[in-house]
């Protein structure tokens, strides 16, 4: 019988198939289109230690085979998220994983400390990697910066660990062994690609944060490159983001290295479209006669196709 489940060190999940932060709100907005039961976790929008207004508007615009987001990460703050929307995710039967940011390692921490002390939730989940706030994206382009949140977030509270990476650094594998050796249980790869989109007959930047993160199938040759390159030198569970909406797209990620994988902008033209794969990722599996999902994780094959 084909399983399903997968094992991010300490993180079990009931299937592969997540859907990410920023992109399904907080599950109300999608309760119409989406048994929740059937996904494998629900990671809801960042929250912050404090409410955020965001950036300027407008925040969003369509590019080709993709789209450009500079919200801000608004939001209405930790207190806000524990009081009003942690009692209906923590209902909902799916494994929730919480998205926080902070300006510095004590509000990580700070916030990681509460967080650790609710009742089924299953994993944390760092944004160290937001392109769209100021300093926000300072802890995942510097390595040492980086290991300081994920071991001091990991001391604060006993919540298995994810360190959402940018690909906006030279290097993905440096700074994803820099997760890994500061006790990650996975990181996921990856967050926005730093993007512009320009009205030249106003001669101004369309969106009012001038530059935003880029998401979508335009990316995703480009996210999975870096689960490659960080499966074939990093040893930590890896889950792949970026221009998911097929089962191929899945699969790819699969092979790859990815163990999981998160569901982001193909929510917004298809919301019912992660539940859906988890039905499609089990007939793939019998197809392929795999028993479970770690029989296709880095299955790829390195030598060139005509070889």
């Amino acid at each position: 019988m084909t399983q399903l489940a997968v094992q991010l060190n300490r993180l079990k999940l009931a299937n592969p198939i997540l859907v990410a932060s920023g992109t399904f709100g907080y599950a109300r907005e999608m309760a119409a289109y989406v048994d929740f039961t059937k996904l494998g976790g629900i990671i809801p929008k960042t929250i912050t230690a404090e409410p955020r207004r965001g950036n300027p508007p407008p925040r969003t615009v369509e590019t080709p085979s993709g789209m450009l987001n500079s919200i801000g990460l608004d939001n209405d703050g930790i207190d806000y998220f524990l009081e009003t929307h942690v009692p209906y995710l923590t209902s909902l039967g799916t494994a929730v994983i919480a998205n926080i940011a902070g300006r510095n390692v004590d509000e990580f921490v700070t916030m990681a400390s509460r967080l650790g002390k609710v009742d089924r939730l299953a994993a944390l989940e760092l944004n160290i990697s937001c392109p769209n706030v100021s300093g926000g994206v300072d802890f995942g382009t510097n390595p040492e910066m980086a290991a300081d949140v994920v071991s001091s977030v990991r001391d604060a509270c006993d919540l298995p660990v994810i360190a959402k990476l940018t690909p906006n650094v030279t290097s993905i594998v440096t700074i994803a062994q820099a997760a890994a050796d500061a006790g990650a249980d996975a990181v996921s790869l990856v967050n926005t690609f730093l993007g512009m989109a320009i009205d030249w007959r106003k001669r101004r930047p369309i969106l009012g944060n001038k530059l935003g993160g880029l998401s979508g199938p335009a990316i995703k040759p480009l996210a999975l490159r870096c689960v490659y390159q960080v499966a074939q030198n990093v040893e930590v569970p890896i889950i792949g983001v970026g221009g998911i909406g097929t089962i191929d797209d899945v699969m790819e990620f699969l092979v790859a290295g990815a163990s999981a994988v998160q569901i982001g902008t193909a929510n917004f033209y298809n919301p019912s479209v992660s539940e859906r794969l988890v039905t499609e990722i089990a007939d793939c599996l019998r197809d392929q006669a795999c028993n479970s999902i770690a029989d296709l994780v880095g299955s790829i094959h390195h030598e060139s196709p005509n070889s």
